[in-house]
């Protein structure tokens, strides 16, 4: 990134602001890197746990996997997925809260015994398979959130830091070989001048 700047003293002075604000805030932003990192590394493992108890949950159902063929598979159906957001490093990360689900009433009489069961089973597969799904998005948001931090430390330690330093050196040294060819001329002016008063 070429870094846009004059040769005077104006431009010195704002490029030194922005190098001074960058590698104040270089810090913060490493910071917010690795709680970021962090997270992710938490919510992949929630995810996995959560992924094996739900395979966990199947397995163990298995055994009336022949029942499921009577079940009349618009009983139960999921009504509402309850989320509230957290800050984790000034990046908003939604929680999972609570899962709703919707029960359409059917006859207890005619119905077979083991539908009140099933219903229990369904929900704990659901909320299972939802949480698992939370998750598993959960941790791409925060890996996108911290791939941007990342970005940005890079771009601050990496190009711009470097780039203002390059450019107030350079706008150093236009300015010192001004100002000694300055007083060069000046010399040279003065001893004209004594040379001519001599005369």
């Amino acid at each position: 990134m070429a870094i846009k700047f004059q040769f005077n003293k104006t431009s010195l002075n704002d490029l030194n602001k922005q190098l001074k604000m960058r590698i104040r805030t270089l810090p913060t932003i490493k910071s917010k890197e690795s709680a970021l990192r962090m997270e992710v590394q938490k919510a992949k493992d929630e995810a996995g746990k959560l992924l094996l108890e739900l395979e966990e949950l199947i397995s163990s159902y298995t055994y009336i996997a022949a029942l499921w063929n009577e079940f009349e598979p618009d009983l139960l159906k999921v009504k509402d997925v309850k989320l509230s957001s957290v800050k984790i490093a000034g990046v908003n990360i939604p929680v999972l809260d609570e899962v709703l689900f919707d029960i359409r009433k059917y006859n207890l009489f005619n119905s077979p015994v083991w539908y009140i069961d099933g219903m229990q089973i369904l929900e704990k597969l659901a909320t299972a398979g939802i949480r698992h799904e939370f998750y598993r998005q959960k941790t791409d948001l925060l890996d996108h959130a911290r791939k941007k931090t990342t970005q940005k430390v890079n771009l601050y330690e990496k190009v711009q830091i470097p780039g203002y330093t390059e450019a107030i050196r350079k706008i150093k040294r236009f300015l010192e070989d001004e100002e000694n060819l300055s007083k060069s001329a000046q010399k040279i002016v003065k001893k004209r001048q004594e040379e001519e008063g001599r005369q």
